[in-house]
């Protein structure tokens, strides 16, 4: 090995040396290896060595310790991300802990042990050892972990975290937010990504496959916030952290209510035209359920968005045939296969729910307050009204007699008249 022959390189006064016959000698970095820390030799193997191998040896060398560098900032780097995801992993489980334990204490159970929504802690290889360990002994230096991860692997975008969603609101060049087809969310609640959702297929227009895996997916309804998407050719649900996937029609419900994006992949799977066929047979009754229990003035306005898009589509289209048209006009088009009675489909979350019930509660509290303004108003006329019926014929009279004694004497009558009209002018 080299080891065994480093020693001489601590001599100044060595210049000829010969290792042939030796294992190392096959090796093929010995010639290098030995000039690089031998620059005093002049003889190499009964060989003279020249300016120009020297010059070799220290190029070859160089690219050697960068290549070394570089694999080891490369294995720091994988060890920092496995650890910063393990991070990510237990928060994620301690939140669901607690997230249990409320919901558990709010109906009022018998001490049981708290169940994680989902599945259990997330295992990474070498978990038996304490995350402070693995820190101190494997990557010293590091920065602090972060508790999300944003991640471009490929035309994959990772998102590790509730934080990672930020990264939307980033200036992401042309190129990369080209190439993305693929965005995974991992360790983020469900009801946050629908906030996002819109953000998503404008950053990255060309994204065709979502992918979650412990983002809380229980309800089949969650699945209508999808339908913000401009686009899904895939869909996969890990059943990781999402209880929805136990459900045996959940397959059949995410083909029903995205029908118009044209799955053609659900968790890997193919999607046949038998299985368009379930699902219509198996939900489609629904979606006319839920139209006829929405208020008129809700099915006028989803009927009025249907016709204002209709129209757009047309402008587009013209627009399109004198040269000014988008691409973003397509994408609109392939949009229009929803129709209206899925649109009453949605999903609502939960922070925005209860926004709506404070907003009905605000305009339910003004109606209220502006119908009893009417109400007292409308009833102080009335009653105006009425006095003005009972005191009008005495009024009357009065207004008569007055001007009969005003009139009575015709000559004095003028000359208050003139009188009046010189002040006037006056």
């Amino acid at each position: 090995s080299f080891e065994d022959i480093l020693c001489l390189a601590d001599s100044s006064s060595l210049s000829d040396i010969t290792l042939d016959g030796n294992p190392i000698a096959q090796e093929t970095w010995y010639k290098h290896t030995v000039l690089h820390h031998m620059m005093q030799l002049r003889q190499l193997d009964m060989k003279r060595i020249t300016e120009e191998e020297r010059r070799m040896a220290s190029v070859a060398a160089r690219k050697e310790e960068e290549r070394r560098r570089e694999s080891h900032k490369q294995t720091l780097l994988k060890e920092k991300k496995r650890l910063t995801i393990c991070n990510i992993a237990r928060q994620w489980e301690i939140q669901q802990n607690r997230t249990a334990l409320v919901a558990s204490l709010s109906q009022d159970k018998d001490n049981e042990p708290c169940q994680i929504n989902g599945s259990a802690a997330y295992v990474f290889p070498e978990e038996s050892r304490s995350l402070d360990t693995i820190l101190s002994s494997a990557v010293q230096g590091l920065s602090v972990l972060e508790s999300h991860l944003v991640e471009v692997e490929g035309d994959t975008l990772c998102l590790y975290g509730a934080g990672a969603l930020e990264c939307l609101d980033r200036n992401w060049s042309v190129q990369t937010a080209g190439i993305i087809a693929t965005v995974s969310f991992m360790f983020i609640e469900f009801d946050e990504i629908v906030q996002v959702l819109t953000k998503l297929k404008i950053k990255f227009p060309n994204s065709l496959h979502l992918k979650f895996k412990e983002t809380n997916l229980v309800t089949l309804q969650q699945f209508n916030a999808l339908a913000q998407m401009h686009r899904i050719e895939q869909l996969t649900v890990d059943p990781q952290g999402n209880p929805v996937v136990n459900f045996t029609l959940w397959k059949y419900y995410v083909l029903f209510r995205l029908n118009h994006f044209n799955l053609q992949k659900i968790n890997g799977v193919k999607v046949s035209e038998n299985d368009i066929v379930m699902a219509e047979r198996l939900f489609g009754i629904l979606a006319y359920v839920a139209s006829s229990e929405l208020p008129h003035y809700r099915m006028l306005s989803l009927f009025g968005e249907s016709r204002r898009k209709q129209f757009h589509y047309l402008l587009e289209g013209r627009g399109k045939k004198s040269g000014t048209g988008s691409e973003e006009s397509s994408d609109n088009r392939r949009n229009e296969g929803e129709s209206t009675t899925r649109a009453t489909l949605n999903y609502m979350t939960k922070d925005f729910h209860m926004e709506k019930l404070e907003e009905i509660k605000e305009r339910k509290t003004f109606c209220q307050t502006y119908v009893e303004n009417l109400v007292k108003e409308a009833a102080d006329i009335n009653m105006k009204n009425e006095l003005l019926q009972k005191l009008w014929p005495q009024m009357f009279i009065e207004l008569v007699r007055d001007a009969v004694i005003e009139i009575r004497n015709k000559n004095s009558y003028m000359k208050l008249c003139l009188q009046r009209i010189t002040d006037q002018k006056q």
